[in-house]
């Protein structure tokens, strides 16, 4: 399995100086083989990356002589991202890709593993040499990639480890179901009721406020460079407060019950709906979502995945009786057949906690991490550091 920790850098004047031209230079290869390919594209030709990263190469050192400065893998990965975009727009997965502009887009470049070197609080990176972490990798396996990117100021690095599956103890606390929701983030199948911090609509004034100020300030000028440093910090603390949350929620469900339900929700179509699209987003329902099929791996528990259409809040927990209609409006209703009073969430909850009930089967279970534990699952999955989470940084106790 694969894993990344992404970890704060404190380089010195110089090294920021080099990571900035080496982002601006993969930035640079991006738009020229993107443009490229659209030309040949949209003549009725069938590019492909590997053609195109040969014909830059042919002149690049002669148009582009400052590039002596920035080491190959910068200019070369951009190529293979580009190739990786258009299968996804090809498959249907993704947007095709677009043109990337400074300051608006992620500041990031690629460094392969055998130019990388980590020892201890310190990783030694082409070109600048040895740059300060703040704090260690904590996956212990062979090194893959890693990626330096900017967030708001600061720069990280995202380190992608190979890490060797290992037996893990399953947890011997009773399964637990998980009901997502707005007014309350989760509800438990034991009754428990878990309230989300919403840091989007806790600080929603303050970052109305900074945007504006940050619109009404001269094109170029450095007062709108300071109020887009302010706006994007901002952001980060919003990100820290609910990256930091989930990652305390996911695991400790993951460490303290053998397995986990939740329902399979459609999170992309769901904040289509312009009444419901911020609330969902403040929430973290898709990066909930993303952690739960990873973390039970690491602990030693089960994840199961109902069905999306399974009417777990219609369905009488106690005598399986289903109703026709219950609008989003009643959080508790009678059921008609036996009489029981019902929260709609924690009896949505229990349902989730059943076994193929209503004749609705599971999407998938996923074991543990020990051998011949279940089937094992082939997918990416990105832990963030204690220091860090998603695109942001943030000091907590290690989850």
């Amino acid at each position: 399995m694969i894993l990344s920790h992404r970890i704060q850098l404190e380089p010195t004047a110089k090294q920021r100086i080099y990571f900035a031209k080496a982002a601006g230079t993969s930035r640079m290869v991006w738009n020229w083989a993107l443009a490229e390919w659209n030309e040949q594209y949209d003549a009725g030709g069938k590019p492909k990356a590997n053609e195109l990263k040969r014909y830059f190469n042919s002149f690049k050192y002669e148009e582009f002589e400052w590039i002596y400065e920035i080491h190959r893998d910068a200019h070369a990965q951009p190529f293979a991202n580009l190739q990786t975009a258009f299968n996804r727009w090809f498959a249907k997965k993704g947007g095709r890709p677009k043109f990337k502009k400074k300051g608006k887009s992620r500041e990031s470049f690629y460094v392969a593993n055998d130019k990388l070197k980590v020892n201890g609080r310190r990783v030694t990176l082409p070109v600048v040499g040895s740059v300060r972490l703040t704090e260690r990798l904590r996956f212990e396996g062979k090194i893959q990639s890693a990626v330096v990117s900017q967030t708001a100021g600061r720069w990280f690095i995202s380190i992608s480890v190979d890490v060797a599956d290992k037996p893990v103890e399953t947890p011997k606390c009773a399964p637990i179901a998980v009901d997502l929701g707005l007014t309350t983030f989760a509800t438990l199948s034991d009754g428990q009721k878990i309230t989300a911090p919403k840091p989007l609509a806790a600080q929603l004034k303050r970052l109305r406020r900074l945007s504006k100020s940050h619109s009404r300030k001269v094109f170029g000028s450095a007062n709108r460079r300071k109020a887009s440093r302010k706006l994007a910090q901002c952001h980060r603390d919003i990100q820290n407060i609910r990256n930091d949350f989930i990652h305390k929620f996911t695991t400790s469900l993951a460490k303290n019950h053998s397995e986990i339900c939740i329902e399979d929700l459609a999170v992309s179509n769901m904040v289509r709906n312009r009444c419901l699209s911020r609330a969902i987003s403040d929430a973290g329902w898709s990066e909930t979502r993303r952690q739960f099929d990873y973390k039970p791996r690491l602990y030693g528990s089960k994840l199961t995945v109902r069905d999306r259409f399974f009417a777990s809040s219609k369905l009488c927990s106690d005598c399986g009786n289903k109703v026709e209609a219950l609008p989003l409006s009643i959080r508790e209703w009678t059921c008609p057949s036996c009489g029981s009073i019902h929260d709609r969430d924690k009896n949505a909850a229990k349902n989730l906690l059943k076994p193929n009930t209503g004749g609705l089967p599971e999407i998938y279970a996923s074991g543990d991490c020990g051998a011949g534990s279940g089937p094992q699952l082939n997918e990416t999955a990105v832990v963030e550091g204690r220091t860090t989470t998603v695109r942001t940084h943030v000091r907590s106790h290690r989850r």
